[in-house]
């Protein structure tokens, strides 16, 4: 049954236009887009001969659905969240990719084998496991009395100050949810509930005065370094490429982490399609992933690619501690249900645009 596609963000923001090239990949801008460019678009056109463009998008899978419904598709590319992978594939507006097509590890394993659980599917190979947080700058709260918890980030009394979120259901449910006290293993048996739906809301609703709304990746790290707000849900490698990358006083917050894997796809239609094959299997190979976690802290999601080795771009670094599957930062974390958002994502963020324009 083919199910409608309403995606995580509805702005499409499309930056910049694709230009004249051999190959044109879509992400998200940012610290993110700047780093598949390093780690992945400007070797991989030094590598082949291949012309290869980024363009940026603040939701690549919103102007990719709309491309191709139009029969207009000029990216051969794009970057995706796993539940939006999904959508678009069952919504046929995808291509295919095979596992084995995909080339094996470093140590000769399979692709098959090699990938974590779940990091191909039928038409996305994942970049990287990420995950949703939040930080806050430490200039705001004295040594000793900083947030530490998820739901710390609703205690206005105890931590005044404005809160950065990201404008839309997802994430923001279940941190709401993991908050108010249900355990991760059971945040999405909740959100199935109209009880569990009023509750997350409820949440949301003890800090919606004091919250500044975001919708591009870019956003929180900017808000907190303005100061218009002193902790912010954010992406973690945006947090952390400002912190280590830039000097910048901001502290991440592992716990209640919301993580999933990120998805390259091809475009139905998409104009050079064989070259965007090429594309995802040089990126998502071994060397591709390990050189994407030099860039930011996402985790690769190939076994092979062994992230307990990777050193930031900085040469000092070690990106292992750094990452959300260090094992650390898995004390508390939620594993983001893509099948909960393929079916839940059009009602809820219906309730969620409702809950916002209310007063």
């Amino acid at each position: 049954m083919k199910r409608l596609l309403i995606l995580s963000t509805a702005l499409t923001g499309l930056a910049v236009s694709a230009q004249a090239s051999d190959l044109t990949v879509m992400s998200w801008g940012g610290a993110y887009g700047a780093a598949q460019t390093e780690a992945h678009v400007k070797p991989f056109a030094a590598k082949t001969g291949i012309a290869t463009v980024m363009v940026d998008s603040d939701n690549p899978a919103t102007p990719i659905k709309a491309a191709v419904e139009a029969g207009n598709v000029t990216t051969d590319v794009a970057s995706v969240e796993y539940a939006d992978a999904v959508r678009l594939c069952d919504e046929g507006l995808l291509e295919p990719i095979d596992i084995n097509a995909l080339p094996p590890g470093a140590d000769g394993t399979p692709a098959s084998e090699d990938f974590l659980p779940g990091a191909v599917t039928e038409c996305g190979v994942s970049t990287d496991i990420w995950a949703q947080v939040y930080a806050y700058d430490t200039t705001k709260f004295p040594e000793g009395a900083a947030p530490t918890t998820v739901a710390d980030f609703f205690d206005l009394k105890k931590f005044p100050g404005k809160r950065g979120m990201r404008k839309g259901a997802k994430t923001m449910l279940e941190m709401a949810l993991m908050a108010d006290g249900v355990p991760p293993a059971e945040v999405y048996a909740t959100l199935s509930t109209p009880e569990g739906v009023d509750r997350a809301f409820a949440k949301l609703d003890t800090i919606k005065d004091q919250v500044v709304w975001w919708e591009a990746g870019a956003q929180p790290p900017q808000l907190l370094a303005d100061g218009e707000v002193v902790m912010t849900s954010a992406y973690n490698g945006r947090i952390f490429n400002a912190a280590v990358g830039e000097g910048k006083p901001f502290k991440i917050v592992w716990d209640g982490q919301i993580y999933e894997n990120e998805m390259y796809v091809i475009p139905k239609g998409a104009p050079n399609k064989d070259k965007a094959l090429e594309f995802i299997k040089f990126a998502t190979s071994t060397e591709g992933l390990q050189a994407q976690a030099q860039q930011i802290s996402y985790g690769p999601a190939r076994k092979s690619a062994n992230a307990t080795e990777i050193i930031y771009k900085d040469g000092k670094t070690v990106m292992g501690p750094n990452l959300p599957t260090a094992p650390e930062n898995m004390a508390n974390a939620l594993e983001s249900s893509f099948e909960f958002w393929v079916d839940k994502d059009a009602e809820l963020n219906e309730r969620f645009n409702a809950w916002l324009a209310s007063n």
